[in-house]
């Protein structure tokens, strides 16, 4: 750490706030051999522990830097160490909470950046990123803001981003602790004005799983992870026109789920049979939806989607 650097930062903590031009010196100061070390990353952090107000330069200077160190700091670059990995969450848990958006924004941005992160950084983050969907509240880097009542748009970009982040949990596809994240969030938000693009991440998300693109233990050739996410970024698919079409095919199949419809045919019978979700998959998905003893409109979306993938 240059003293240029550790001057700026002192300066900085004691005054509680950080100016636009002492941002830019910081950036010059921290990258001027290339690389952030530990000790400016440890200055960082206590700098914006002590900051009053983190505005937008200095959320993105943070979340850079602390994402350089974290991901390329240690050979081989671009994956993050274990030691690294526990350096994160101890100094993100240092006072029991993320301190705000720039921490969240950081962790998400690790495992956008990373080719891959230890385990226990991925099971971190997912908890991270529920308790702020569930409760925070406040800007994001990126515009928007974080609320309590519901999940509205930002909060399901935020989603997104994790659930298909490089290094996630199940990097291009959707493993079964994302999956059920994404029941628990459903279960949550039940009967708040969520937006549109919620439900269509729901279903997208836990069809995902269930379809054999995430097995937790199938490798993903490079074809078919770049054509998946390209499907899962695209959010022009209606929900609404998936439910409209199984309808119009399947007219009983709302009301017969998991059993036999008026005519006698076991809807999930045929579905195991066409092997459009495996066995042990189907009993994980019907203690799901099962939980609360309904079906109710995300998971009429997720069933649809599901239909609709393999009509």
């Amino acid at each position: 750490m240059t003293v240029q650097f550790a001057q700026i930062a002192r300066d900085a903590a004691a005054d509680g706030a950080i100016s636009a031009e002492e941002i830019l010196a910081l950036r010059r100061a921290s990258w001027d051999d290339g690389s952030i070390g530990p000790d400016e990353a440890e200055a960082i952090f206590a700098l914006n522990d002590s900051l009053a107000e983190r505005s937008a330069e200095w959320t993105d200077f943070f979340v850079e830097a602390l994402g350089e160190f974290v991901v390329n700091g240690s050979e081989p670059k671009g994956y993050v160490s274990d030691a690294n990995g526990a350096w994160l969450m101890a100094r993100l848990d240092r006072d029991g909470r993320l301190e705000g958006m720039a921490e969240l924004e950081l962790v998400i941005r690790v495992l956008e950046r990373a080719l891959d992160a230890p385990a226990s950084l991925k099971a971190y983050a997912l908890a991270q990123v529920e308790q702020a969907v569930l409760t925070g509240t406040g800007p994001t880097r990126s515009g928007g803001s974080l609320a309590t009542d519901g999940i509205n748009a930002t909060e399901a970009q935020v989603l997104r981003r994790v659930l298909f982040a490089p290094a996630g949990d199940g990097p291009a596809a959707v493993s079964r602790s994302e999956a059920e994240l994404l029941f628990r969030l459903k279960d949550a938000a039940r009967g708040a004005a969520n937006t549109p693009e919620w439900k269509r991440l729901f279903a997208q998300g836990v069809g995902n799983h269930l379809m054999g693109l995430a097995s937790p233990t199938a490798q993903i050739g490079r074809e078919r992870a770049g054509a998946l996410e390209a499907f899962m970024a695209d959010g022009r698919s209606s929900v609404g026109g998936f439910l409209g079409r199984m309808a119009r095919a399947l007219p009983d199949a709302f009301g017969a789920v998991f059993g036999a419809d008026d005519a006698g045919r076991d809807r999930m019978a045929e579905r195991r049979a066409a092997e459009v979700v495996r066995d042990d998959e189907r009993q994980w998905l019907d203690a799901q939806i099962g939980a609360d003893g309904e079906v109710d409109e995300y998971e009429h979306a997720l069933i649809a989607f599901l239909s609709e993938e393999t009509l």
